[in-house]
């Protein structure tokens, strides 16, 4: 239950991460500052509009749905009362030249669909999905909590997933213990692009990603998913929290080792007793330290993910034949992910993905028309690419491509709005190198070598987003907040309860969220009062 505080804390950036951490903090009962420089809430989780057409600037579809309604029962309320959700079935159409397998979020489904288009691989599949039931068991509970010193290595829980943690094996390493057929791997790998990271280096771990698609689904958002940033700003309000848009944070202030608030680009001085940093990670390290910032140099030294090009099509035709959701796969899929990696070559064989909502929901796209999003992976800007020169060319190309690979053979014809952004218009937008999964994830960068929820050298400054552990993708972005906000309870000796349904999931129980959530009360050592 919300109580009154005079302890102050501003969150910087209205992305998912600071959206969560600030409805969080709001609840518990702290006073809550969210500074977001973007007219709108969301991040890279907002709408773009352009004329009558909405889309997603970034996630398109919610996997883990559990642990957003989780951030939800935290702070007393229930998803569904803010948020209309669609389970998708099938989930998504994956093309490789001729082709095509169409995922499913059941067991039989899915079975029967590998069989069909691979015959005698369901047994590799069945196999798959009981080993990675173990498997998420026991990683889960490690990405549910933080790593600020190496104390942490000893926690019983990651020892017993260590297994699963220390192996040289990648992604596509583990599959091949699956399926023969390089092809059907793909379809148990590609969601390593959800970390901007190639299958063939993606660490063994993150195999978990296709199992947790398979087994839980994949949802959309009607309306778009930046309908949960949205509701997220609404509870946020509604706890009192106040919610400052287009004001841009120029530097975050602090005297010595305390951060002591934040200036805004007019001058204004927000002071607070701690400060959350939702902004891009390698951004504003490198730019609001107030004198105590890392060199973009020394930045440049970190492993980053891959960036994404952009189209976002108003398109005034319904492409009923077109999925949901749907992967057309690069010829040499294995080349296409080498270049992205290698940073320096575009490739002209890409991999796109494009989601048709439009077939599922009524209100992104007038009647009769679509709203299409397309992303195509590419290298980011370490090597400073120059997309103003071909940008035009390159949207040609994949436009091309859709037309020969999908039924959507006059899509030129029909588009009506368009909006393009490439690697270095999200450089320009404040993303690092235009790097748009953050951090690469591989063993280096993940746990205690990833930048702490609790910032080092700071001892009220706290990360919260892709940047920081557990990493990218919404699920562990709404976790990474949970943990940095129960730090800053922590520090206060606040009690929080710790809602849990991913236990039943986890479990293969069936969810009871009609019932009392499940719910663990935790009581950190007091070490100052907050009234």
């Amino acid at each position: 239950m919300s109580r009154s505080s005079s302890k102050h804390v501003v969150v910087i950036g209205a992305g998912p991460g600071g959206l969560t951490s600030a409805m969080l903090l709001a609840h518990r009962g702290f006073r809550v500052t969210l500074v977001e420089k973007e007219d709108v809430v969301g991040g890279r989780s907002r709408e773009i509009r352009l004329g009558d057409y909405s889309f997603d600037t970034g996630p398109t579809f919610l996997h883990q749905k559990f642990v957003l309604d989780e951030m939800f029962a935290e702070v007393g309320r229930d998803s569904g009362d803010y948020l209309d959700f669609v389970k998708l079935n099938p989930m998504t159409r994956l093309t490789w030249g001729d082709t095509t397998l169409h995922s499913y979020p059941t067991r039989e489904q899915m079975e029967a669909e590998v069989e069909r288009i691979f015959p005698g691989a369901g047994e590799g599949y069945r196999r798959f999905m009981r080993d990675h039931e173990k498997k998420l068991r026991d990683v889960y509970p490690v990405l549910q909590r933080p790593y600020d010193s190496l104390k942490s290595y000893l926690s019983p829980l990651l020892l017993k997933s260590l297994p699963y943690i220390m192996t040289r094996q990648s992604v596509f390493d583990v599959l091949g213990d699956y399926f023969e057929d390089e092809r059907l791997r793909l379809a148990f790998t590609f969601q390593a692009k959800y970390l901007g990271m190639s299958p063939w280096k993606c660490p063994a771990l993150f195999s978990i990603l296709a199992y947790t698609e398979y087994e839980f689904g994949i949802f959309h958002v009607q309306g778009g998913l930046c309908k949960i940033s949205e509701a997220m700003g609404k509870v946020i309000e509604e706890e009192g929290g106040t919610i400052r848009l287009g004001e841009k944070v120029e530097e975050i202030l602090h005297v010595g080792k305390k951060m002591t608030g934040v200036r805004l680009a007019s001058g204004e001085v927000i002071e607070a007793d701690d400060v959350v940093v939702n902004a891009d990670f390698a951004h504003a390290m490198t730019t609001l330290l107030n004198g105590s910032s890392v060199t973009p140099e020394k930045m440049r030294k970190k492993d980053f993910s891959c960036s994404t090009f952009m189209l976002y099509l108003g398109v005034d035709k319904l492409y009923e034949e077109e999925p949901h959701h749907h992967v057309l796969f690069a010829d040499d899929y294995e080349s296409n992910v080498h270049d992205i990696q290698s940073e320096e070559r575009v490739s002209d064989d890409m991999s796109i993905y494009i989601r048709n909502s439009s077939i599922t929901d009524p209100h992104v796209a007038p009647e009769g028309h679509s709203a299409l999003y397309i992303l195509v992976p590419t290298i980011n800007r370490r090597h400073g690419q120059d997309w103003e020169s071909f940008q035009r060319e390159y949207r040609d190309k994949i436009i091309a491509r859709i037309e020969e690979k999908t039924s959507m053979k006059d899509l030129s014809d029909h588009i009506v709005e368009e909006k393009i952004l490439t690697p270095a218009n999200w450089e320009e937008s404040g993303v690092f190198m235009g790097a748009t999964f953050n951090l690469s994830h591989h063993l280096g960068q993940m746990l205690y070598l990833r930048p702490h929820n609790q910032y080092q050298g700071f001892e009220n400054c706290y990360l919260v987003g892709g940047g920081t552990h557990p990493g990218s993708g919404l699920p562990t972005i709404y976790e990474s907040a949970r943990i940095s906000t129960n730090l800053i309870c922590e520090r206060y000796g606040i009690p929080h309860e710790n809602i849990d349904f991913a236990s039943d999931y986890l479990n293969g129980n069936s969810p009871r969220h009609e019932a009392a959530p499940p719910m663990r009360t935790v009581t950190p050592n007091p070490v100052e009062s907050l009234t």
